[in-house]
């Protein structure tokens, strides 16, 4: 691990984190309260994911999908309510993971956390991606995100561990709200 990774992508990741924190304090209130009516309850979803060296912690988003029906599939994108699907779109949904960069679990860049369950599945090469912290974006998620075959995002996911640093990271970080953009104009052009 450098320099880089070990000492100026922390300090960074946690000066930004506290610095957008508290600049987005009115916007993160707001949509607090306006889910709370919402959703008439906890407007947080809160799930384990593993990050850095396989260490477990929870992910915190805002609630974008209402909770599954008997039977139905728990990961059924189908669930995400027309709120959700604005949240999403906007990646509003993700402003409570500043949380977790403040406590250290996350990154702004970095491969997204996955859950437990896909531990079993991976190779010793694609391990690699634990080698850093998981990130609110990354190299993965500019090339297509969730529309690539897992095979591919663990591609570009070692790929960033492998060629992560300060240039690479802020064009990530540039790169973000172009891909953010693009994939919603691509979900409302037939509209």
């Amino acid at each position: 691990m450098g320099l880089y990774a070990r000492w100026v992508k922390p300090f960074f990741d946690y000066t930004a984190a506290l610095a957008l924190a508290i600049l987005l304090m009115p916007l993160f209130f707001l949509l607090t309260l306006c889910l709370t009516v919402y959703w008439r309850g906890n407007p947080f979803f809160c799930q384990l994911r593993i990050g850095r060296n396989e260490r477990p912690f929870y992910l915190l988003k805002f609630k974008t999908m209402r909770p599954a029906r008997a039977g139905e599939d728990p990961h059924d994108e189908n669930r995400a309510t027309a709120v959700g699907r604005l949240l999403r779109d906007s990646g509003l949904d993700e402003l409570p993971q500043l949380w977790n960069i403040l406590r250290g679990d996350m990154s702004f860049v970095g491969p997204r956390p996955l859950l437990p369950e896909y531990l079993p599945r991976y190779s010793p090469a694609e391990r690699q991606r634990h080698a850093v912290k998981p990130g609110i974006t990354g190299w993965a998620q500019i090339q297509g995100g969730k529309a690539l075959a897992w095979n591919e995002k663990m591609h570009y996911d070692i790929e960033y561990v492998q060629r992560q640093s300060f240039c690479f990271d802020l064009y990530i970080l540039w790169r973000t709200p172009f891909f953010v953009l693009r994939q919603w104009m691509n979900r409302h052009e037939h509209i």
